[in-house]
């Protein structure tokens, strides 16, 4: 019962600091956002437009961020005959998990990988890669399916799904803000009073560091939150070792996934653009050599303690 209780406090937890996080990111775009709106000379009103563009912003990314990443990621929604026992595996997965079976669709990739978006477990989807369908047999494919699904069940697809577009649009507002001012753009027309300049400087500043640190909070949470479903696909399929292998296949296949990107590579599996370095800061996912470790520790103790 314990063991119980601390899971779905885990859950609430990741409820709570999903809109925490949300409210960080957002305040990085409204910096952003003035700093580029406060050089048009537009005084005051230049914090409300910023606030308004913020709150515009906030609202399209919770309400249309999944279809944005699932139209970007160029996914199929595919029949039941084409492949019915990928969407036998993620309709009695769901049913395991407890929640509403999510939308199921692939990808036309060679590539071995996987996604999930969503807001919640009820407006949620799983992408998988044709390579994935290829190359994983019923039991990696599980093990798969199962990590997606506890992404889902432990509402990390919301704050993983809004944060990816939010996100990205802070990194191309804040590098077009630094390509502006390296051609002199922020030397040009007139010039304002010194506390309003004072004021301008500071959020360049923030403007400038708002991409790194938003990029740094959002791959420093996907790395943990992959360990957490990791351990919840492993409880699902009551078999680590599917994951724990499937995870050594994708491994070792040299395929990115063509449509990936840095903004949208920490929503997969594993990194979709291969490149694994576990010394790297900006690394998207924990090293996947870690995470076969622990699944396969996580399989050993359970075969001691007589679980099945």
């Amino acid at each position: 019962m314990k063991n119980s209780y601390t899971f779905y406090e885990a859950i609430e937890q990741n409820k709570r600091k999903t809109w925490l996080i949300l409210l960080l990111i957002s305040i990085l775009l409204f910096f952003v956002c003035y700093s580029i709106i406060y050089f048009f000379n537009l005084g005051e009103i230049a914090i409300f437009i910023a606030l308004l563009i913020m709150l515009t912003v906030d609202y399209y990314a919770y309400k249309n961020s999944d279809k944005l990443i699932l139209s970007i990621s160029d996914v199929y929604e595919p029949k039941k005959e084409e492949y019915p026992y990928l969407i036998n595996i993620v309709e009695g997965l769901s049913i395991a998990a407890g929640i509403p079976t999510p939308k199921i669709y692939v990808i036309n990739d060679p590539s071995s990988n996987a996604f999930a978006v969503g807001k919640d477990p009820k407006n949620s989807a799983i992408a998988v890669t044709t390579g994935l369908l290829e190359k994983m047999n019923r039991l990696e494919l599980e093990g798969v399916v199962a990590h997606e699904i506890s992404h889902i069940k432990n509402y990390d697809v919301r704050l993983q799904t809004i944060a990816v577009v939010l996100v990205g649009l802070v990194v191309i507002l804040g590098d077009s803000l630094k390509r502006s001012f390296y051609y002199g753009s922020f030397y040009s027309g007139k010039r304002k009073t010194k506390d309003q300049d004072f004021l301008g400087i500071i959020s360049l500043i923030v403007a400038l560091l708002a991409p790194l640190l938003a990029t740094i909070l959002r791959f420093a949470l996907s790395r943990q939150r992959e360990y957490m479903a990791d351990a919840t696909a492993a409880m699902l399929t009551r078999y680590p070792e599917g994951l724990a292998s499937a995870l050594e296949k994708i491994a070792k296949d040299p395929n990115p996934v063509k449509r990936a990107n840095n903004i949208t590579a920490p929503l997969y599996i594993a990194d979709p653009l291969k490149k694994y370095n576990v010394n790297n800061l900006f690394s998207t996912h924990p090293p996947i050599e870690e995470r076969i470790k622990r699944l396969r520790m996580m399989g050993e103790r359970w075969k001691l303690m007589g679980v099945k």
